[in-house]
């Protein structure tokens, strides 16, 4: 088994329907797979044998497609390092994982020069860099066949987002990503006719599984943006190329203020959203002004992507939808014991797309699997028909003057206000509350909100214990590539740092 195949089948079937689409350029199934082809002798020629590790570090492009593919034809590992990490995280990342070749752009060039070591980052290969993709190319030949790996053999190490600590080496296998990938494929009902608009990162798990890796199994089409730019995003779309859009959240809450909105998005069938939970509020907006619903699935790095999908013939606003395929959900409480549907406890989940297990980190491997079961470290409860609704973090949960209090219950409440861009619930360190509630927001363009009287209208909704001690106002919610809140970050600036004078604040 090796993933690069889905590449090979699909370039048997449609050799000459595109693949990639950048601006006005494309690249069709058999260029895509001659080149990988011609990357994989070449990294052999380097010295990468199977097994070996592949560093990729750069924004979305073809050439990352290329290295990528070429990798793991190569039998390879495809190491997939966040394009955006700085100096010391780069440093801790490549210490861990050790890429013997790394694939990267002309700006990050200067922070690996001093990684280097014997066995590590032998070579470094991109635009501006000793070996230039064009080289690279040179050096191989276009006919190739994946190397045979072992369904259970890695694949690729993907990073945890580090939003709850430092970033773990997550190892998914050939049978991992298969698994997932099919999932995605059967439950969207995506065929070679789909174009899907890629501008999430290529090192996370839904910009490189649940895009693009299904959508290359499916033989449909990539529209390459380098990064998320609303102008671009739209412009896309306006063409009437793109069928299906994928984006988190904070996207879709930006798109939902634009003017005519339901002509921009042309001919999108299928809009899709991961990374972070959706408050329910946006859903209907956007279904109300588009007619169109956003589909969502629960996952994780972990999972290789899919474990649930809210379907096209039932979709329930606020659920995540019902496991897919072969995969397990079982409701558990913290000693392991399975709780009845209706009740809230722990997402624990069996299935073959589940990592094996984080990289050089056995202790925490272990930590994450209850027997066969791997602990999501969400909280969940099912519903009716097993519908499974995402409670919120267990690690996000805030423990005020001993009563337990869920984030997301009072950011779906402000998400009902009308001037609510975005918003985080965190607990603060509080001598008499142990943890304190603080609401964080920013307003919509255009809107103003005061602090007060949106304590006012929580008091008005919910308990006095859930009630948000202290609400700020501020410009902007710190966000990881992938567009996730970095809720951990936001409070150590906020701990580390005294109130803004100009800060818009209510407290208790």
């Amino acid at each position: 088994m090796n993933i690069a195949q889905n590449l090979e089948r699909s370039s048997l079937y449609f050799p000459d329907r595109p693949v990639i689409c950048e601006g006005t350029k494309e690249i069709t199934y058999a260029q895509l797979n001659e080149n990988a082809n011609r990357a994989a002798t070449a990294l052999a020629r380097l010295g990468v044998a199977a097994g070996d590790h592949v560093g990729l570090c750069a924004p979305n492009s073809a050439d990352w497609l290329i290295v990528y593919f070429g990798c793991l034809k190569a039998g390879a590992v495809a190491v997939t390092l966040p394009s955006l990490a700085k100096s010391d995280e780069l440093q801790s990342l490549v210490s861990l994982t050790g890429p013997k070749v790394l694939f990267t752009s002309e700006e990050k060039l200067g922070e690996f020069g001093n990684l280097r070591s014997p066995g590590v980052l032998d070579h470094i290969i991109g635009k501006g860099c000793e070996l230039e993709m064009k080289a690279l190319l040179e050096m191989g030949t276009g006919s190739f066949q994946a190397v045979s790996r072992d369904r259970s053999d890695t694949a690729a190490i993907l990073f945890t987002g580090g939003t709850t600590g430092i970033p773990k080496g997550v190892m998914l296998s050939h049978e991992n990503i298969n698994t997932a990938i099919h999932n995605v494929v059967f439950n969207e009902r995506s065929n070679e006719r789909d174009r899907a608009l890629c501008f999430l990162p290529f090192h996370h798990v839904f910009g490189q599984m649940h895009i693009m890796n299904a959508t290359i199994l499916s033989g449909g089409a990539l529209e390459l943006l380098p990064a998320f730019d609303q102008d671009r995003v739209v412009e896309a779309m306006s063409t009437g190329r793109v069928t299906k859009l994928y984006c988190v959240p904070t996207i879709y809450i930006r798109l939902l203020g634009l003017t005519g909105l339901k002509e921009k998005l042309g001919s999108v069938r299928y809009c899709f959203s991961a990374a972070a939970s959706m408050a329910s509020e946006v859903v209907r907006q956007w279904q109300e002004k588009t007619g169109l619903a956003i589909h969502e699935a629960y996952g994780m790095t972990e999972s290789a992507s899919m474990v649930t999908f809210n379907h096209y013939n039932r979709h329930v606003v606020g659920s995540v939808g019902t496991p897919v395929g072969t995969v397990e959900v079982q409701i558990q409480d913290l000693d392991g014991n399975p709780k009845p549907a209706g009740e809230e406890g722990e997402i624990c989940i069996r299935a073959r797309n589940i990592m094996k297990g984080y990289y050089n980190a056995p202790a925490e491997t272990e930590e994450a699997f209850r027997g066969e079961w791997f602990r999501s470290g969400d909280i969940g409860v099912i519903g009716d028909a097993g519908h499974i609704y995402i409670v919120d973090r267990l690690k996000d949960m805030i423990i005020t003057g001993g009563e337990n209090v869920y984030p997301r219950e009072i950011e779906e409440l402000l998400y009902t206000r009308p001037e609510v861009q975005e918003c985080a619930i965190i607990g603060l360190r509080d001598k008499e509350w142990g943890e304190r509630v603080t609401a964080i927001v920013t307003t919509k363009p255009g809107q103003s909100l005061d602090a007060n009287e949106l304590k006012l209208f929580l008091k008005s909704r919910l308990s006095p214990f859930k009630v948000p001690k202290e609400i700020r106002m501020v410009g902007e919610i710190p966000k990881s590539q992938a567009g996730k809140l970095l809720k951990r970050e936001l409070k150590r600036q906020i701990e580390e740092s005294s109130p803004a004078p100009d800060a818009n604040l209510a407290t208790d």
